[in-house]
């Protein structure tokens, strides 16, 4: 029998089973409660910083153009994959359908791709305003920003086309349960019946040439950061330098670490267990506390907030 036969007579799954949480129905209460806590922080905190950001002319420059792109990519990223989740857990619908598998897969590896690169923009950006502030608005004019960022959604978007595209033309066959609380490469992949050798290692080279080289920027960015704020003399700007470009830098690195060590590692190394996790850290934890790290303890933002509410508060009274 030829292998044309062969897979016509294969049955090609029409939808797969998400597997990746508990099935006691205490546990899945708990953790429904958990993350809808969670989910709605992140959605309060990030709308609240475009909302700031988009209002208040204070805020009309590049760092917080890159900061609302930032908050925008945080409120997309844990929608495309929370709410299926929830569902799960709450209704025990853990069945999704090979096309809206598709476009899960599809619109959360484009999210986490601009994200990626959008980091290494705003390290960039950061390093233009420290180490060259006279020449800050000439190098990174709104036109400029605009253009970098224009750039970022448009490499993810043909990033994730790739990753998608090179995934759901392979062959689906017999199993169909994926080890995963939502539909990711290497879980996805584990489950193909079709050759993937030669996809995984084009998967990689992508992965790791594109989110490398978005670390190297943010690395070196961050470096020459550090050496500008040493030789700062004042020692209260020093330690403020050092809190908030460590604060950055550790979220830079969490994320960075999370999101390479999962697409940049071939797939027979992969670890459900390990695999929920991790992807926790990037895709749920990472845009909760973003906006912590990033705006709310930005003087700058706290005042937009203060401003905002005493207008809200001034238009309620005289109504």
């Amino acid at each position: 029998m030829n292998d044309k036969t062969q897979s016509a007579n294969l049955s090609t799954v029409s939808e797969f089973v998400l597997v990746g949480l508990s099935d006691a129905p205490e546990v899945c209460f708990l953790l429904f409660v958990l993350f809808l806590l969670i989910y709605l922080t992140t959605m309060a905190g990030n709308i609240t910083i475009l909302v700031a950001i988009s209002t208040d002319t204070h805020l009309h420059n590049p760092m917080y153009f890159f900061l609302g792109n930032l908050s925008l990519l945080d409120i997309l990223c844990p929608t495309v994959t929370v709410p299926k989740m929830l569902e799960a857990l709450l209704l025990e619908n853990r069945v999704i359908s090979f096309t809206g598998c598709m476009f899960q897969l599809f619109f959360f590896i484009d999210v986490v791709g601009t994200e990626i690169f959008l980091l290494a923009l705003m390290a960039y950006d950061r390093y233009v305003a420290i180490c060259h502030p006279l020449h800050y608005m000439n190098i990174m004019n709104m036109k400029l920003c605009a253009h970098l960022a224009i750039g970022t959604w448009v490499v993810g978007f043909l990033n994730s086309l790739l990753h998608t595209s090179m995934i759901f033309t392979l062959l689906f066959c017999e199993s169909n349960k994926i080890d995963q609380y939502y539909c990711d490469i290497p879980p996805v992949l584990a489950l193909s019946c079709s050759p993937t050798s030669s996809r995984e290692v084009v998967i990689l080279l992508v992965a790791g040439l594109l989110g490398s080289s978005a670390f190297l920027v943010t690395l070196i960015s961050y470096t020459y950061i550090l050496l500008a704020v040493l030789h700062m003399k004042s020692p209260e700007s020093r330690h403020k330098a050092f809190s908030t470009c460590g604060s950055h830098l550790t979220v830079v690195c969490l994320f960075y670490g999370t999101t390479i060590g999962t697409y940049a590692l071939p797939s027979s190394t992969y670890s459900p267990t390990q695999g929920r996790m991790v992807s926790m850290l990037y895709g749920i934890l990472t845009p909760l506390v973003n906006p912590l790290i990033y705006s709310l303890r930005n003087k700058e933002v706290k005042n937009a907030l203060s401003r905002g509410y005493r207008q809200i508060r001034t238009a309620l009274t005289r109504q």
